[in-house]
């Protein structure tokens, strides 16, 4: 009984051992040697159509990757993007998206970063590169932002007129322009260049960059401070046009190439921003 009893503890020591061994010999990951989502859950990046789709199905080719939120429509063709695919638009029809997520919910400072292609200013019209639709009542039915290229003077057709609205819960509305002495030349010569829109609420101050660097023309909200947009009104959000625009009587769609369309409930720090324009992000 006694030479049973040690043989089991001897066996229950060399198994001990073993499985002790074995688990050494496991090979385990260094300590933050692993992949890290760039926008954790929850993170700034709250909208992104990379428009890289390579399927039959336009709206696939379209699908916000944040939250896979496909668009309603997308009519726009398929073109060869800065990074991948992008679209192009024909002036008319948009792609339409029920919403940007949680972007306006979180938004007090904010970032809208895209790729434009354009071949020579719009032709005696603004050519809208996206809206955030509204049934606030403001603005031609209902807006809560909206961007767009203005037509310019015909002596100067390169020199891009560049405007953003943003309205907010009470119907206060600011427009940040570059437009006369500020429109920035050189973007609407048919190559692809990198906008962002940077709107930073500590300083109601709107910064432009093309392709990397700041503007130095940067546009105030007076003392504004948060955005403030009734995210309970929001409807929907078009990119590359404006779903108000038989409304308005002027105005069109966009008629150019767009790729990587973000925006960010936050302002992008010029880094930030200068690595979207050197990645093709």
């Amino acid at each position: 009984m006694n030479i049973y009893k040690a043989f089991k503890s001897v066996l229950t020591i060399l198994v001990l051992g073993m499985i002790i061994t074995s688990c050494q010999k496991l090979d385990r990951p260094v300590l933050g040697a692993y992949p890290q989502d760039a926008n954790p859950p929850g993170g700034p990046l709250k909208f992104f159509a990379a428009f890289d789709g390579t399927t039959s199905n336009p709206l696939m080719n379209a699908v916000d990757s944040i939250r896979a939120n496909f668009p309603a429509s997308n009519p726009f063709a398929q073109i060869t993007g800065i990074s991948g695919k992008g679209v192009q638009g024909d002036g008319v029809k948009i792609i339409k998206y029920a919403g940007a997520n949680d972007f306006v919910a979180t938004a007090t400072s904010f970032s809208v970063s895209f790729w434009e292609k354009r071949n020579g200013s719009p032709a005696g019209n603004s050519a809208f590169f996206f809206h955030l639709a509204s049934s606030n009542g403001y603005w031609t039915g209902g807006s809560a932002m909206f961007g767009l290229f203005d037509w310019a003077a015909k002596n100067t057709p390169d020199s891009a007129v560049l405007k953003v609205d943003c309205i907010d819960v009470n119907g206060n509305d600011n427009w940040f322009q570059w437009l006369g002495p500020t429109a920035v030349k050189g973007i609407q010569d048919n190559n692809w260049h990198h906008m962002a829109f940077v709107y930073d609420a500590t300083t109601s101050t709107m910064t432009l960059y093309v392709d990397g660097a700041a503007n130095a023309n940067k546009q105030t909200w007076g003392t504004h401070g948060a955005a403030n947009m009734d995210a309970s009104k929001i409807t929907g959000l078009d990119v590359g046009g404006m779903r108000n625009i038989p409304n308005m009587g002027w105005g069109q769609s966009w008629d150019g190439g767009l790729d990587q369309f973000r925006l960010y409930s936050k302002a992008l720090s010029s880094s930030e921003v200068n690595a979207l324009f050197v990645g093709k992000q």
